[in-house]
């Protein structure tokens, strides 16, 4: 029997090696013809995933072959609606299409989470045809700064900022509705917690969570994931609350049958939902980080239900939930049979990333020897001589490492001594670096990128003269300033203390140039490891 997977790239691949292992034939579909896991799939078709149509004719052919097809599934894509357009017109198990559409559509899905007194923020639906002088005027009426605009149909934090003054409006508002692909972006009132991202299956009325996970959200004012830690360490009320919020709003969209995906925040009122798919999440936590904590292959189980079938580990390993609905949703009633398939170890996945400037060389992408490293992943699209930037979406870091322990403060270490040492080289004398360095930023940008370690005053700044001699160790020449309380336990996004940047250079750059201190010292509070390494190449 045939399958159709929809999507060849990395996030894809789990489910094109699980519906192998299950013994169907995987027929891949993608707009790009060049997608990394095209190797892995029997057949590959290129067809845009935004093509229903298409698609579904592709679908017909395939049933009315000798094989048959059993299925339609995608993982970590946007498009679970296709999927399921192509599943109900052909009477195979899937969300019905207007519940997908719910869960891919952020207005319609607020909209629903409305109607369902679903916990949620308020919101506003904005078109280019909007846009007008008054049109902050009425948000904020409605909504406080700040605020969150964000396309209504993309995932990946693409188009998605956060407002906190008139001068950041407009361009949020541009880069929302141009990141679409109807041209639309949602407005809604800004949520204060800890975030959590959490997979479930949907199966015969009951509701099964397939990965609980911490999101560790930074850089105002955009969400950047620089990782995940599953499981979350949570309070059993905080959990079951989180739990339960989840399920109500996967039924307020209709998901009946496959995969369910939610962004959680616990703020100060309780749960309440930032968005749900209907569909495995990406971000490598559906087809890796969960699977090694957990030793269920939930893709397996997702394709098991898509093709009609019983998912029996599913069911043998999960255990109850409690239904505990929050204060805002105290009378709500249990959407579904809750369960839980727990976690055996701790996965924590952990991105690096770069200052901007152009890739010269990239270093220790696979040297570890640390046994709890389980993966290093490169993104394809970083490559000697390209251009790289501090990222404004989770498509724009450098790659991602994931480290998998029984021990939770272990494999958290882990990923992050990883991370710290992966190293890019930029290439000298690049204006993008130098505009970094020198501070300088876009209007509508405030302190963003950010510094690696802080800014000095310029009191501070005086007490840093003279040079560091040729080749000698720069560790030895640390300012007393940098060696305070304020600094010395300071990490830069990639996980290095100060002093640790220091022993790095002394490795990579053994013999360097006589070096202006306070200009060096100075690149290092702004730019890390990347920063000495360039001012050290960059000086004649």
């Amino acid at each position: 029997m045939n399958i159709l997977i929809l999507g060849a790239g990395l996030m894809q691949k789990p489910a094109i090696l699980s519906a192998k292992q299950l013994g169907y034939t995987t027929c891949v579909i993608d707009a790009d013809d060049k997608a990394v896991a095209i190797t892995c799939a029997d057949v590959f078709k290129k067809i845009d995933l935004k093509d229903k149509e298409g698609i579904l004719t592709y679908a017909e052919e395939l049933k009315n072959s000798s094989e048959g097809l059993a299925a339609v599934f995608t993982a970590g894509t946007d498009f679970s609606a296709s999927v399921s357009y192509v599943a109900e017109k052909l009477g195979l198990p899937a969300h019905s299409f207007l519940a997908a559409t719910n869960a891919s559509v952020k207005t319609q899905m607020r909209e629903c989470f409305e109607k369902h007194n679903v916990p949620s923020p308020k919101f506003f639906r904005i078109g280019k045809e909007d846009i007008s002088d008054s049109l902050l005027q009425k948000i904020l009426e409605k909504i406080d700064f700040p605020f969150v605009v964000k396309p209504v149909d993309n995932m990946g934090a693409r188009g998605c900022r956060m407002v906190r003054s008139e001068v950041e409006f407009m361009p949020a508002i541009k880069a929302g509705t141009e990141c679409s692909r109807t041209g639309y972006a949602i407005v809604e009132e800004y949520m204060d917690g800890p975030e959590y991202s959490i997979d479930a299956l949907v199966y015969n009325g009951t509701f099964t969570v397939t990965g609980f996970a911490v999101r560790h959200i930074k850089y105002p004012p955009y969400f950047i994931e620089i990782g995940h830690t599953m499981p979350a360490i949570l309070d059993k009320k905080v959990h079951d609350e989180l739990i339960s919020v989840f399920a109500l709003g996967a039924k307020a969209l209709g998901l009946s049958c496959g995969a369910a995906k939610a962004d959680i925040k616990y703020t100060k009122k309780g749960p309440m939902i930032g968005e749900i798919a209907g569909r495995l999440s990406g971000g490598y936590m559906s087809g890796w980080t969960y699977p090694y904590a957990s030793d269920l292959n939930l893709t397996k189980q997702g394709l098991l239900i898509a093709s009609g079938k019983e998912p029996e580990d599913l069911i043998k390993n999960r255990v109850a939930v409690e239904f505990t609905p929050s204060e805002l949703c105290k009378t709500a009633e249990n959407p579904y049979e809750l369960f839980e398939v727990p976690c055996k170890r701790t996965s924590a996945e952990r991105a690096w990333m770069s200052i901007p400037g152009t890739v010269e060389y990239i270093e220790n992408i696979t040297e570890f020897t640390d046994k709890a490293v389980f993966d290093t992943l490169p993104r394809a699209t970083v490559n000697i001589g390209s251009d790289v930037d501090f990222p404004r979406n989770n498509v724009e870091k450098c790659g991602n490492i994931i480290a998998v322990s029984h021990n939770h403060e272990i494999a958290i270490q882990a990923a992050q001594d990883a991370v710290s040492n992966i190293f890019i080289t930029l290439k000298p004398n690049n204006k993008k670096t130098d505009d970094f360095l020198a501070g300088i930023s876009q209007n509508d940008e405030e302190n963003f990128p950010p510094s690696a370690y802080g800014k000095l005053s310029e009191k501070e700044l005086s007490t840093i003269s003279g040079e560091i001699p040729a080749n000698k160790k720069v560790s030895d020449f640390i300012p007393e300033v940098l060696k305070t309380t304020e600094y010395i336990n300071k990490l830069d996004w990639n996980f290095n203390t100060i002093q640790q940047t220091a022993k790095k250079f002394d490795e990579l750059r053994s013999k360097h140039p006589a070096l202006d201190a306070r200009k060096f010292w100075s690149a290092i509070l702004r730019g890390g490891i990347q920063a000495a390494v360039y001012i050290s190449d960059s000086t004649k």
